[in-house]
């Protein structure tokens, strides 16, 4: 029978920060990831101004420096055929006033190196939970199934569930969750970006759909929101050629990539989910991250909310872990903890859902083509506390977690 101390589902940021934090508390930490390496296309790759400081504390500043990434510090918008300056990070608190765009992949490698030092660390590839172990009506642990068919147990004090907005343990363990109704899924895709093209971020919005386009260096990462379920009637009638031929109507320089997209092979669809655990804890078993609560890709939060989670959970559970004493009350108290900022967000997220997504996926919201910025838009640029507010939120949430001594190489 194969025990550990704390069985972490999901090798995604949360679940590899988590495991990495605990392990240098002298924790036990057995972290399964079902793939066999990091590498999937279009995973959130926005790193926070929260998550750099993570970074720094945990002694990974110049091994993260040297990984390939851009620095977001400015949102501009095309209205009336030149770029505004929307919005810029310059000035939110803080060392880094930026946020890194890298490769999920690559964060994800860093730390599993980093895990590899620690003696109490344990990351274990091609292995998929697949239920819970229970014992008394407590969790005791997990079942999972190995790449090669092997199949077994693997018991725990603690089993925390990082597995992601389709968590299979949360589904075993039956939690309540609330749902809201979301108006738009997303198309993610990429195209090429030349030396002289606007840097930042850059949101389209035309009279067919809304384009996020964030500068990767050599590409565009992009995100086309559409009507909520219509992806596959819309990939039945049109050719994929109508998604750039529509941003270039609006964005001039971008019409020498009309032809960028040759199928529809190369654009992904994520069903966009906006949810919230009653409870994210039962008898032995924590949800942290999108397995507690999905977030929409609206403002690129996810990330953030989900690490801002493994810290607080790596230092309220962490002296608790290692003198084996963990309590229900200890799991309720991380909940506690972190609803605040996660329902914050939500709450912005639904606020732009139903006043800016939902128009623009209907139609009824496209600025290219205006003359000038709209009132509401010239308010928010000239009134600084409007301009910063909604940034500072973005970018560094509501509550930055504070990273346990004991998990800091600084």
């Amino acid at each position: 029978m194969e025990r550990t101390t704390c069985l972490i589902a999901g090798g995604g940021p949360a679940g590899m920060f988590l495991g990495l934090m605990l392990a240098r508390a002298g924790v036990e930490v057995t972290v399964l990831e079902k793939h066999g390496d990091f590498l999937r296309d279009f995973r959130g790759d926005t790193v926070h101004p929260t998550t750099l400081e993570l970074i720094d504390a945990l002694g990974l500043r110049e091994d993260f420096a040297k990984l390939p990434q851009r620095r977001l510090n400015d949102i501009q918008i095309p209205i009336g055929g030149r770029m505004v300056p929307l919005a810029t990070l310059a000035h939110i608190p803080g060392r880094h006033k930026y946020i890194a765009m890298v490769p999920q992949w690559d964060l994800l490698d860093l730390l599993a190196r980093a895990g590899d030092v620690e003696p109490a660390f344990r990351l274990r590839m091609n292995t998929e939970v697949v239920d819970l172990v229970r014992e008394g009506g407590t969790v005791a642990g997990v079942r999972y199934r190995a790449k090669d068919g092997v199949t077994g147990e693997i018991r725990a004090d603690l089993t925390v569930a990082c597995d992601g907005r389709a968590s299979v343990l949360r589904a075993a363990a039956g939690l309540g969750v609330r749902s809201w109704a979301t108006p738009f899924d997303s198309w993610w895709f990429r195209i090429p970006r030349h030396g002289t093209d606007p840097s930042g971020l850059i949101p389209v919005l035309s009279a067919d759909r809304m384009v996020i386009m964030f500068d990767r260096g050599d590409y565009f990462q992009c995100a086309a929101l559409i009507a909520k379920g219509s992806d596959p009637e819309l990939r039945a009638r049109q050719p994929v050629g109508v998604i750039m031929s529509g941003v270039a109507a609006v964005v001039p320089w971008l019409a020498d990539r009309t032809g960028a997209l040759q199928s529809w092979d190369e654009v992904k669809l994520l069903d966009v989910k906006l949810d919230r655990l009653d409870r994210w804890y039962t008898d032995g078993l924590l949800c942290i991250g999108d397995a507690a609560h999905a977030m929409s890709p609206v403002g690129g939060v996810g990330i953030n909310l989900a690490v801002q989670d493994a810290v607080a959970t790596a230092r309220i559970l962490g002296p608790k872990l290692v003198s084996h004493t963990v309590t229900t009350a200890d799991l309720a108290r991380v909940q506690r903890q972190r609803t605040l900022p996660t329902a914050v967000i939500q709450g912005m997220q639904r606020i732009a859902h139903a006043r800016l997504i939902g128009p623009a996926v209907a139609g009824r919201l496209n600025l290219s083509n205006a003359p000038q910025p709209p009132t509401a838009l010239r308010i928010f640029r000239r009134i600084p506390v409007l301009r910063s507010v909604p940034v500072t939120l973005v970018a560094r949430g509501v509550i930055a977690e504070r990273v346990p001594d004991f998990a800091r190489r600084t």
